[in-house]
């Protein structure tokens, strides 16, 4: 069934087409800098001189409404610092005519909660607010297609400001790429109720997981499913890498796998429990692996061990090395005893690390300590 749903897929799905983010808006180039917009800028503590060697383009434009964009800002409640960050850092914002400005504010505030959160996305990806007019169009569509998803606000509001381009396209092409999660996700057996949670944990992930070409992600699941893996372990597989699996492609995934089957000495099926306990292998590198198997095996765990914790592989070697020395330190030996402690995220670690009984060895004589003798 997988096998036909995805040619299926195939022959309806286009490429993704690119749309670049920082279009620069129509307007005169001239030889000279334009005078006035050096000064507005320099009146709002712009630091003209990286303008200059960053994208001294910009100050050669003409017109240029360095003013009417300060205002805006200002009325959105922007501190004059961050409005001279924020020029500082994309000077193509004076660019944009005081009607583009004002229709990309009222675009944003059909999803941005407030003004201060929308300020707030603006410092950080001006570029996606001060976008081509001729992208509006494309952008309102696609905001009216996700909020029919009942997608959360918020979450919309993330996908504009760091995948602008997905905004910026044609709202078919987000369609497409929509309607192939949720078909995989379903045929799969996926519980429709929690297919809402599970988009949204997927895009949140990776936004930019909408221009990617469908088709890719039929042909990974095509590949797991030749590789023996079940519909109901497939299903756990797309549930946990969630937008990672459309980064994979079956050239890297299967190199990956024949370096863990033959550096872990496993059979196909162990191997295959192995990534259902750790489906991160998947989208590492065959280098990356060698480094981080070398770094585990130098530092005394044994093959069986890792084969038993295949997440402790999800750590760098650098962080391998500083939990082990901090363990060794209080007399825990990780070769000799559970590599569970090593795994988790830093806060998981100082947990683990802190619920441990460590060995502590009284010295005969203590230099420090004054000496008890009888008068």
């Amino acid at each position: 069934m997988l096998r036909l749903i995805t040619a299926s897929l195939s022959l309806q799905c286009h490429h993704v087409k690119y749309f670049p983010s920082n279009l620069r808006p129509c307007g005169t180039l001239t030889s000279l800098e334009n005078q006035q917009t050096v000064e507005g800028l320099y009146i709002l503590s712009v630091d003209v001189q990286k303008v200059r060697k960053l994208k001294g383009w910009v100050l050669h434009r003409n017109p240029t409404y360095t003013k009417e964009v300060a205002d805006l800002l200002k009325d959105l409640g922007a501190s004059g610092s961050i409005i001279s960050q924020i020029l500082t850092v994309y000077p193509e914002a004076v660019l944009c005519n005081p009607d583009q400005t004002l229709a990309q504010k009222e675009l944003w505030m059909s999803v941005c909660p407030n003004q201060k959160e929308l300020v707030g996305i603006i410092e950080k990806f001006p570029a996606s607010f001060f976008t081509s007019s001729s992208h509006h169009e494309n952008q309102r569509n696609n905001i009216a297609y996700f909020l029919s998803l009942n997608l959360n606000k918020r979450m919309i509001t993330k996908l504009m400001a760091s995948a602008p381009q997905s905004f910026s396209c044609p709202v078919e092409q987000n369609k497409d790429m929509v309607r192939t999660l949720q078909q995989t996700y379903q045929n799969l057996g996926g519980n429709k109720v929690n297919m809402k949670i599970w988009l949204q944990k997927l895009l949140n992930q990776n936004p930019f997981v909408l221009l990617k070409p469908p088709q890719v992600l039929g042909q990974n699941m095509l590949f797991l499913q030749d590789q023996g893996f079940r519909t109901e372990e497939l299903l756990y597989l797309l549930s946990k890498l969630k937008a990672f699996v459309i980064e994979l492609n079956p050239d890297s995934m299967c190199r990956t796998l024949t370096f863990s089957r033959d550096t872990l000495g496993c059979s196909d099926a162990e191997l295959r429990d192995i990534i259902i306990s750790c489906p991160a292998l998947l989208y590492y590198s065959k280098d990356i692996l060698a480094e981080r198997f070398q770094g585990l095996l130098s530092a005394g765990i044994s093959i069986h061990q890792i084969a038993q914790n295949p997440t402790v592989l999800e750590l760098t070697t650098q962080i391998i090395n500083y939990r082990i020395q901090r363990l060794n330190s209080r007399g825990y030996d990780v070769r000799t005893s559970s590599l569970d402690v090593l795994i988790g995220t830093k806060k998981d670690f100082e947990v683990s690390y802190g619920k441990l009984q460590f060995r502590r060895e009284r010295p005969l004589f203590n230099p420090v300590a004054p000496l008890k003798v009888d008068e």
